[in-house]
């Protein structure tokens, strides 16, 4: 029928599709943003392997993509980055160098990778634009996954230039919402914070929140990033890569973020700043202007309504939330 209506079906293969990131696209398609042309499939790490690369030819061979929105990554909080850097540049580097390279080899018109503002400059100034990605090494905290995920921006490029690949990227700030990593260690601070307040909540106990509450972070919601990924797959022609963010006056502290969370789930016990565990970057506000010029009229969430969503869709599916 689509092939009639002089319509080219697309394929899409969504990397990292049981996500934070892939699960609110999948949502967001399922709740009727979805094209008669486009067929998605959404894969995670138990279909393949993407570190190796003859698993990843398989999986792209399998399934034939037209298009590629490549979510999959290790992912992780300040304080396993800290841990771990080393692992997170070895495994990121092996999952995009794998993807990029299938989607050329099996001749995929178009790839969207997720990058991060944590991949700017740590020495910089704001706000933080995309110009701007390479001036500079990265927050020391994260410098195995910054890097790595710079290495994808270097690599759309050199595709492009040598083979013609429309190869692009998006940066989205901290991106929350349901089916989020809530894991108190390792997750990141928003849905760390949500675990935090609803197990203090159970056992009566203070809210303890690590640093001192001033870092400030711009959040956007997972469903409204998703709308956003949708039309970057369908749009954006651009092999430089975009910031996906709330505009610098949505920017709150870690503070602020918390007294959300607390006032969403009713929670009337005491807060209590432990200074002694680290901050990471004081901030990495970015512009959105970009996207502004792109979509001016696009409508964020209420940050204090995505935060109450987030908090109701963790309590309902506490048993089964990744924590």
């Amino acid at each position: 029928m689509t092939e009639a209506a002089g319509l080219v079906p697309k394929r899409i293969l969504v990397t990292g599709g049981t996500g934070l990131v892939g699960r609110a696209i999948e949502k967001v398609v399922a709740d009727g943003e979805g094209r008669p042309d486009e067929e998605w499939i959404f894969v995670s790490s138990r279909d393949a392997d993407l570190t190796n690369a003859a698993e990843t030819k398989a999986l792209f061979e399998q399934h034939k993509p037209t298009h590629v929105i490549h979510l999959a990554a290790m992912v992780g909080g300040l304080f396993k980055n800290i841990r771990y850097n080393l692992d997170f540049w070895r495994r990121n580097i092996h999952i995009n160098d794998n993807v990029l390279h299938s989607a050329y080899e099996t001749g995929v018109q178009k790839v969207v990778s997720c990058l991060s503002t944590c991949i700017f400059p740590d020495k910089t100034t704001y706000p933080i634009d995309e110009s701007m990605i390479h001036n500079g090494p990265p927050h020391s905290s994260n410098f195995g996954y910054s890097y790595a995920k710079r290495m994808i921006d270097i690599q759309n490029r050199a595709y492009f230039e040598q083979h013609g690949c429309r190869f692009t990227a998006v940066i989205p700030t901290n991106v929350f919402g349901p089916h989020d990593n809530f894991n108190i260690e390792d997750g990141h601070v928003l849905p760390g914070l949500i675990h935090k307040v609803y197990l203090a909540k159970q056992t009566g106990s203070a809210l303890t929140i690590w640093g001192t509450g001033k870092p400030r972070r711009q959040f956007i919601y997972s469903l409204d990033l998703a709308r956003l990924f949708l039309w970057v797959l369908r749009e954006y022609d651009e092999i430089e890569p975009i910031v996906l963010s709330v505009g610098e006056e949505e920017e709150v502290s870690i503070r602020e973020a918390a007294e959300a969370i607390v006032e969403a789930m009713d929670f009337r016990g005491e807060l209590v700043f432990d200074t002694t565990k680290a901050d990471g970057q004081f901030k990495k506000t970015a512009s959105n202007a970009k996207l502004r010029h792109y979509l001016p009229s696009f409508q964020f969430t209420p940050f204090r309504q995505a935060v109450k969503e987030t908090c109701a869709w963790f309590s309902t599916n506490y048993a089964n939330a990744r924590k």
